[in-house]
């Protein structure tokens, strides 16, 4: 039997046919990458960039934290900048403010994730999302990636 989260997940996600295609790319996007940069991830575990970035870490991804104020987070070697890690990162995952977004995600454009995943409370930027999409990139916005994952590949995959 479901649970009542599931039940709501996919009431919610799949309520309009753009929204239930939106959530079959993104499901697709997380079957295929393996490595995230995690711009804005706290040293603070109280924060939620430090909570979502524990939990895909355990979901087996290989997570690269980006915080130039960090040496290391969540026992790994945090980045000053995208730009800085060495190797190539399939999605980046942003904690910022609204207003930083712009700078961010033209950083994550530089590198050439597969993805750019905007987490809730990162504002509405169809700007960006457009920019984005013009580099070949997907931008997701206004949804969590570890609540994604969570509904759409762990319980598939635990079923």
């Amino acid at each position: 039997m479901k649970s009542t989260f599931n039940n709501w997940y996919e009431t919610k996600m799949r309520a309009t046919p753009e929204l239930s295609d939106e959530t079959d790319r993104i499901e697709q996007h997380l079957d295929r990458i393996r490595t995230v940069a995690i711009v804005g991830l706290s040293r603070n575990r109280h924060k939620d960039s430090h909570f979502v970035g524990r939990y895909l870490q355990k979901a087996g991804y290989t997570i690269y934290p980006v915080n130039p104020g960090a040496d290391e987070i969540l026992g790994v070697k945090a980045y000053p900048d995208l730009k800085s890690i060495p190797e190539a990162v399939d999605a980046v995952d942003i904690f910022v403010k609204p207003e930083s977004v712009p700078a961010v995600v033209e950083a994550s454009i530089a590198i050439r994730p597969n993805i750019i995943w905007l987490q809730l409370g990162t504002g509405n930027h169809p700007d960006q999302k457009a920019i984005a999409e013009q580099n070949g990139i997907t931008l997701v916005q206004n949804r969590c990636m570890k609540v994604d994952h969570q509904f759409l590949i762990r319980d598939r995959d635990n079923v």
